[in-house]
């Protein structure tokens, strides 16, 4: 089964907008969870611009609600993740001055700080996966680095794709990624821009078993609904 992970970040910043409670992230994961999402995605921000430490606490207290929590490689971030323990953790770079995530995280092999958040996680059960570039580089740096997963940035080939250009190439490399990362032995993951149309052509590559989709499901929720949304991008993943 091709898992499917709902981001609940804008909810967040629409209550946010309003500096008010309403809409409730805790009430949007409970509604993704029961209309066919695998699991929930938040992103504690070191600036909290959306989600905030309370979020986390709400819905990490919730076991019937499998938590992703995407977060900076920092001893404050890896502290608050081993409190909290989510069910998954997604290491992600992190700019304050960004809008989103505007791409992988910058691998090292000599990156003994990652390799020992990482390690810490993984000592405490809870799986964690590095948020990189389609680059057979950094898949190769990830198994050095000691992860048991890694999410694909899918940022390039979704723009290509919405802005009807030529996406062969990129889908090519993802393609290529997703194989070696496989014979690795790392579980393959893919996020970031992705609509109903760019999931469906990746949808193509066998060896990735989990999409995290936000912005998208969020936007797209405003006008057709959340259940609608979350079964649309379902039986996109049980067909090939």
């Amino acid at each position: 089964m091709i898992k499917l992970g709902v981001n609940i970040d804008h909810v967040a910043t629409v209550r946010n907008a309003r500096g008010e409670q309403h809409p409730s992230p805790y009430l949007a994961a409970i509604k993704a969870i029961s209309s066919g999402a695998n699991s929930i995605t938040i992103h504690l921000r070191e600036d909290r611009r959306h989600i905030n430490d309370n979020d986390l606490k709400i819905i990490s207290s919730n076991k019937k609600i499998p938590l992703n929590l995407e977060m900076a490689a920092t001893l404050q971030m890896l502290k608050i993740a081993l409190k909290y323990k989510p069910n998954y953790v997604c290491i992600v770079p992190e700019k304050r001055q960004e809008i989103t995530t505007e791409g992988g995280l910058n691998l090292d092999a000599k990156n003994k700080k990652l390799a020992s958040i990482v390690q810490k996680l993984n000592q405490s059960n809870i799986r964690t996966s590095l948020f990189i570039n389609p680059s057979i580089k950094d898949i190769k740096l990830a198994k050095i680095i000691g992860t048991k997963c890694i999410e694909i940035h899918t940022g390039k080939i979704a723009n290509l794709v919405k802005n009807k250009k030529n996406y062969k190439k990129e889908l090519d490399n993802i393609k290529k990624c997703s194989m070696l990362a496989e014979s690795l032995n790392l579980e393959v993951h893919a996020g970031h821009g992705l609509d109903y149309r760019t999931t469906k052509i990746l949808r193509k590559i066998s060896q990735i078993k989990e999409y995290n989709i936000g912005h998208f499901i969020i936007g797209e929720s405003i006008q057709f609904g959340l259940r609608n949304v979350i079964k649309t991008f379902k039986n996109i993943l049980r067909n090939k």
